[in-house]
């Protein structure tokens, strides 16, 4: 199983997604209205992940990823790959953005992966492309099943139909590690969405990354669509069981949350890595690398530092780029304040 001997003390990753550069928004609506032709949709993506990658090296991010640039609201690119759904418009059309105004599903039949979830030429493209270590992001299955409503439905409920993406995602996760992948992170929410016991979100979970070669962790996510939560936002109900999870580590967020929870850190290393969130994606506050010191020193009050890594909150996906830099530098510098702390 890969480790983090390649990596620096408590190293600095990101969760998943970069901010998107303003053109790519005007290229999008381009590519919807059908002015871009294939060539140029596929530029477009290449050269939104070669800024990622940039943007993530050039702020001394250890462990990044392709900036998940490639996807659209997280999972709504997945959703097309995808036979057995029935497109349904969003509840709500007017207004601010929210749960209710993002495209729905319906599974008129049982849902089938045909030709995988395109996870694996996103990584591939990303390693001819970043010279730091690279990390792989999938949605779990539970993630998975967000977006598709539980009735009408061919499943009886959603715990039976997340199961269905058990097998797909597994088969995914284990063409990443052919690929190269070292590093893979699942990303699911609180446990409460699909009805079942915090017993059936692990055993989802362990099913899902059975017999895949890798370090795995497992980011525990309340919601980030225009940057608000989906879920009461605590991790405290989760423990002990959550520990039964066949993963090396636990990504959680601190930072928006004013640190609350970080007892759990504790519990964590016992037994795993924590990689705490202590940047906040969901406030336009740059924080200083002095700032981010203090909240990683606040971790390793509960923590020892060979068992800690750091991460924004969330992804950057609602974040302005400019904004995204600023705030992986600060991450990166905060980490860098940290390690000479405990050399000196």
């Amino acid at each position: 199983m890969p480790n983090n001997s390649d990596l620096p003390l408590i190293p600095t990753s990101v969760v998943g997604s970069h901010g998107l550069p303003g053109w790519m928004y005007s290229a999008l609506e381009q590519t919807e209205l059908g002015v871009f032709g294939a060539t140029d949709e596929r530029e477009m993506y290449d050269d939104a992940v070669k800024l990622a990658i940039q943007d993530q090296e050039s702020a001394g991010i250890d462990l990044i990823t392709d900036g998940e640039m490639r996807r659209w609201k997280f999972v709504q690119s997945f959703y097309s790959r995808m036979s057995g759904l029935t497109l349904q418009d969003p509840l709500r059309k007017l207004g601010p953005e929210g749960y209710d105004s993002v495209p729905r599903y319906v599974a008129e039949e049982r849902i089938t992966v045909p030709e995988g979830l395109g996870i694996v030429s996103e990584f591939n493209y990303a390693q001819k492309q970043a010279s730091h270590a690279l990390k792989a992001t999938c949605p779990g299955p539970v993630t998975m099943s967000i977006h598709i409503r539980e009735r009408p439905s061919a499943y009886k409920n959603r715990l039976e139909l997340a199961n269905e993406f058990v097998g797909p995602i597994n088969a995914e996760l284990k063409a990443l590690v052919k690929a190269g992948a070292k590093y893979i992170q699942i990303d699911e929410p609180s446990h409460s969405i699909i009805g079942g016991t915090i017993d059936d979100y692990v055993d989802l979970f362990n099913r899902t990354v059975e017999g895949v070669d890798a370090r795995i962790g497992l980011h525990v996510c309340f919601g980030n669509l225009a940057s608000r939560p989906r879920f009461e936002r605590g991790y405290a109900d989760l423990f002990p069981k959550i520990m039964d999870v066949t993963a090396d580590e636990l990504v959680l967020e601190f930072a928006n949350r004013e640190l609350r929870d970080l007892d759990v850190c504790a519990q964590i290393t016992e037994g795993k890595d924590v990689v705490a969130g202590v940047v906040d994606v969901k406030s336009f506050h740059i924080e200083s690398a002095e700032e981010v010191a203090g909240k990683i020193n606040k971790v390793l009050e509960y923590s020892p530092a060979e068992k800690v890594g750091v991460v924004p909150d969330c992804g950057f996906f609602t974040v302005p780029r400019w904004l995204t830099v600023r705030k992986l530098q600060a991450l990166s510098g905060g980490a860098k304040i940290v390690r000479k702390e405990l050399a000196g």
